[in-house]
């Protein structure tokens, strides 16, 4: 149940804020050892890039099939909070899969076709930019088979392991069963000036300060005692609440991803990252001092994504970077901490296509999801978090449960594991 009151928010931020302040004493003191800290990170991804090294990890998927990803590599996975992991799928597969979504949409006559959303999608109305190219399907035939695919599931499964997802009795996740999160996909033209978006972070807004248990999830930041803080903890992290709103994730996702479909980096309009995963110390921190009002969280507002603004958190800024030239086949996937953004303008040559694939451990919270997504599934509607547009309720060729796996029955919840 969602523990927020968001019929009078900004009270509940005022009384929150004061609650934290109480136990913040030496607030001062401690913010000043963050941005420290921080300034350091933010200059070793800064001198990073300005070297044209890498600002984030890369991994071979044949090495995490033979198990040989090294702990000092997964320390770094977990400090940055991003990989990139190449050769997930076959470049040929990715290649092919490109082309049918293509044909899929120009059958199907897609953009000929404009209904009326029931709830209107304001999740970015705050963000600089507009919303890339994304295309609202969710059950073509690629889009199911990539999410299906097992090199996926061992991949995701990896990234799961990162976390630390059991303890005091208690298992937080399954590391190593996935549930289904159907998302949608990007086609971006090159040429593209119009359609970024800016810095930002999902996964709950001021959910970050005022639901009780992502008050757990940071309760080392709000106590003071912040170097104890552990992104990758698991305890809690499946059971926040979020505010509803179209394109506000009800799921767990140990982490936002994408498989790309065309080759794209650097200029291709395509995604960049601040990663360093403690950051979110310093943006939970942020609005408690006394230069920001009493009923503001510096960029978080209700229902809408979390938007990291030059005003509030200019120690960032220079850490923004984009990700390295990926092939068809390769995956990107970024924590839920992560702030990200997608670059303004595609100077690229091609396509800037990719499906977008999150690790969604399963959990009760997503498990509950799963009723209602497979339902929307099998009568080909808009997956339940996104706006309700339905366009594949009558399209030819979207895929089917007859066209699922095993494994992707079970990952859809039409099958128990």
């Amino acid at each position: 149940m969602l523990n927020i009151r968001i019929d009078n928010i900004g009270e509940s931020i005022k009384t929150t804020k004061r609650a934290m302040r109480a136990k913040l004493q030496d607030l001062k003191k401690i913010m000043a050892e963050v941005e420290d800290d921080l300034k350091r990170e933010v200059e070793v991804v800064a001198n990073a890039r300005a070297k044209g090294g890498n600002t984030v990890p890369i991994i071979e998927y044949q090495d995490i099939v033979d198990e040989k990803v090294t702990e000092a590599t997964k320390a770094e996975l977990r400090r940055r909070g991003v990989a990139v992991v190449r050769g997930v799928y076959p470049k040929a597969e990715a290649q092919a899969w490109n082309d049918e979504l293509g044909e899929y949409l120009a059958k199907n006559r897609y953009t000929e076709r404009k209904p009326a959303p029931k709830v209107k999608d304001e999740y970015f109305s705050k963000l600089k930019s507009d919303k890339p190219q994304i295309f609202g399907i969710y059950w073509s035939k690629p889009q199911m088979q990539a999410r299906t695919h097992p090199h996926s599931a061992r991949t995701r499964a990896f990234m799961n392991r990162l976390w630390k997802f059991e303890g005091e009795g208690k298992k937080y996740f399954d590391p190593d069963r996935e549930t289904l999160y159907a998302d949608r996909i990007r086609r971006r033209e090159p040429g593209d000036k119009t359609l970024g978006l800016s810095p930002h972070m999902d996964a709950g807004s001021v959910e970050r300060w005022l639901d009780d248990e992502y008050q757990h999830v940071f309760r080392h930041v709000f106590s003071g005692n912040w170097r104890a803080y552990e992104p990758f903890d698991g305890a809690g992290r499946a059971e926040t609440d979020e505010i509803p709103s179209p394109a506000v994730c009800s799921m767990f996702r140990s982490f936002q991803g994408w498989t790309a479909l065309t080759p794209q980096g650097p200029n291709d309009g395509t995604l960049q990252v601040m990663p360093i995963t403690k950051a979110m110390v310093y943006l939970l921190l942020r609005p408690l001092l006394d230069d920001v009002p009493e009923d503001v969280l510096c960029g978080a507002e209700p229902a809408r994504a979390f938007s990291i603004e030059p005003e509030w958190h200019p120690l960032l800024t220079p850490a923004l970077s984009s990700i390295p030239h990926v092939e068809p086949g390769d995956t990107v996937f970024w924590h839920p901490d992560i702030v990200h953004s997608v670059e303004d303008e595609h100077r690229g040559q091609g396509y800037s296509n990719v499906i977008y694939i999150a690790a969604a451990p399963y959990c009760a919270k997503n498990a509950a999801y799963l009723a209602k997504q497979k339902e929307a599934f099998l009568s080909g509607r808009s997956a339940p978090d996104f706006s309700a547009e339905d366009y594949e309720v009558d399209f030819e060729g979207r895929a089917t449960a007859a066209d699922l796996t095993e494994l992707g029955k079970k990952q859809m919840g039409l099958q128990p594991w």
